[in-house]
C-alpha cells in the first residue's frame, strides 16, 4: 500500500497537479495509513475513518484556480458543475466547502459529501478524493477534479474576465511560468508501423507513455489504438495511457469476436474512422485548452439547443480542425467524428477532447495533436488579450 502511495504522488508531481509540499494519502491496509504532508495527512486519516472506502487523497493544487471558482460563487451555491464531458460523465458536480464555514472538524462534512461525490473542494485547503478501492482511483479522482477546474476556470474567465483582487496577478504567473512549451521535439517514433504485433504493441505503450508525459490527456483518460490487416489493437477501458503494457486488446475489425469487451468506450468509433479514413494509428486524448476552446460558441445567445455537447448538429472550425457534438462510448462520436476527421487528420469532439490520426504511423497523429492544442492555446489567449484591451 505504502508502495502505491509513493508511485502516486509521484504522479501528482510530475503532471504538476499538486504542490511537493502539499500532498497527502490515506489508505486502509490492516490498520489505516497516512502519509504525506501532517495537517493533510491527519486531515485525510480522519475523513477516510468515516468513509466506507479503501483510499483518499488530500492534496494542495499548483494552481488557484479550484479557490477563485469558490470565490466567484455566488451566496447559497455549494458546488461548482463544470461543463466538460469528464465532470458530467464522472464526477457529476464538485461540490465545496468555504473557508468561513470551517469550523473546527472538517472530516465530518467532507466524508458526509464524499458519500455520494467522488472529490471535494476545502477552500484555502485543497482538493479531497476518494478512491472505493485502490489508491489509484483517489489519484484519478483528483487528477478529474484538477482537469475540469482548470476547463471551467479558464472558460468563465474568457467570457467574464478576472473579477477578483489579485486574480490577474495570479492568471499572469500561470501563463508566464506554470504554462510550458508544447512540442513533439525529443520523441522517437517508427515512420511506418509494421503489422508485427509486437512492435505494434511496443509502439503503442511508447506514444501512449508520451501523450501523458507531454500534458496531452489526464489521469486515465484518453485512448489509443492501431489498425493491422483485420484487428485493431486498442488500449482498454479504464487504463492508463502511460501504463499500457498489458492492457491493449486485440480485436477483429469486423466485430466478429467478443474479444473487445474490455477495449476502450471508444472502440466504436476508432471502428468507423478507419473505415472511412484508411488511417493506420488513432489517438484521443484531452487536452486542456482544446477542450476549453470547444465550448466556445458565438452562436449559443441565439440557438435554442441547450444540450450543445450531444445534440448540436453543426461542424464549427478551429484552426481548420473541425469540432463536432456527440455523446462518448457508443453514441454520437462514433457517427459525429469519422465523417470530419479524413480530411485534416483532427477532430475536436465538444467539451471532451481530439481525435488525431496517422497514415502510416503514431508521429503525424502525435504532432498533430500538439498543433491542435497550441493553436487553441494561442486562440484562448488571443481573444483573452482582446477583452483585456
Amino acid at each position: 500500500m505504502r508502495d502505491q502511495i509513493t508511485k502516486y504522488t509521484g504522479k501528482l508531481l510530475a503532471d504538476r497537479s499538486a504542490c511537493a509540499d502539499g500532498i497527502a494519502f490515506a489508505a486502509q491496509d490492516d490498520a489505516l495509513i497516512t502519509a504525506g504532508a501532517p495537517e493533510l495527512a491527519a486531515l485525510a486519516g480522519a475523513t477516510l475513518s468515516r468513509l466506507n472506502s479503501l483510499a483518499l487523497v488530500a492534496a494542495r493544487p499548483t494552481l488557484p484556480f479550484a479557490d477563485f471558482l469558490i470565490a466567484r460563487a455566488g451566496q447559497g451555491e455549494e458546488c461548482i458543475v463544470p461543463q466538460d464531458t469528464e465532470t458530467r460523465t464522472f464526477l457529476h458536480d464538485i461540490p465545496f466547502l468555504r473557508r468561513k464555514d470551517l469550523s473546527g472538524d472538517a472530516a465530518p462534512i467532507l466524508a458526509k459529501l464524499l458519500g455520494n461525490r467522488k472529490g471535494v473542494i476545502v477552500e484555502g485547503v485543497g482538493i479531497v478524493a476518494v478512491g472505493a478501492i485502490t489508491v489509484e482511483q483517489a489519484f484519478i479522482n483528483y487528477s478529474s477534479v484538477f482537469h475540469s477546474t482548470f476547463v471551467k476556470y479558464l472558460q468563465d474567465v474568457l467570457v467574464e474576465g478576472f473579477r477578483l483582487p489579485g486574480e490577474e496577478e495570479a492568471f499572469g504567473c500561470f501563463r508566464r511560468e506554470w504554462l510550458k512549451p508544447l512540442s513533439a521535439s525529443g520523441l522517437d517514433f517508427i515512420g511506418a508501423l509494421s503489422l508485427e504485433k509486437d512492435e505494434i504493441l511496443a509502439e503503442i505503450e511508447r506514444v501512449g507513455r508520451y501523450t501523458v508525459e507531454r500534458g496531452l490527456v489526464d489521469s486515465f483518460f484518453g485512448n489509443i489504438s492501431a489498425v493491422a490487416g483485420e484487428r485493431i489493437y486498442i488500449s482498454q477501458t479504464a487504463a492508463s495511457l502511460d501504463e499500457l503494457k498489458g492492457c491493449i486488446d486485440p480485436v477483429p475489425a469486423d466485430n466478429s469476436s467478443t474479444t473487445g469487451i474490455t477495449a476502450s468506450s471508444e472502440l466504436l468509433a476508432h471502428r468507423k474512422i478507419y473505415e472511412q479514413t484508411g488511417a493506420r494509428v488513432i489517438l484521443h486524448g484531452h487536452p486542456k485548452f482544446s477542450v476549453v476552446m470547444s465550448m466556445l460558441c458565438d452562436k449559443k445567445k441565439d440557438c435554442a439547443i441547450k444540450d450543445c455537447w450531444k445534440d448540436c448538429p453543426h461542424v464549427r472550425d478551429l484552426g481548420g480542425t473541425p469540432v463536432v457534438a456527440g455523446e462518448i462510448g457508443a453514441g454520437g462520436l462514433a457517427k459525429r467524428v469519422p465523417p470530419v476527421i479524413g480530411a485534416s487528420g483532427s477532430a475536436i469532439v465538444y467539451g471532451h477532447g481530439v481525435f488525431t490520426l496517422g497514415r502510416a504511423g503514431f508521429g503525424e497523429a502525435f504532432r498533430a495533436m500538439v498543433d491542435v492544442e497550441n493553436f487553441c492555446r494561442e486562440e484562448y489567449f488571443r481573444q483573452l488579450d482582446i477583452t483585456k484591451a
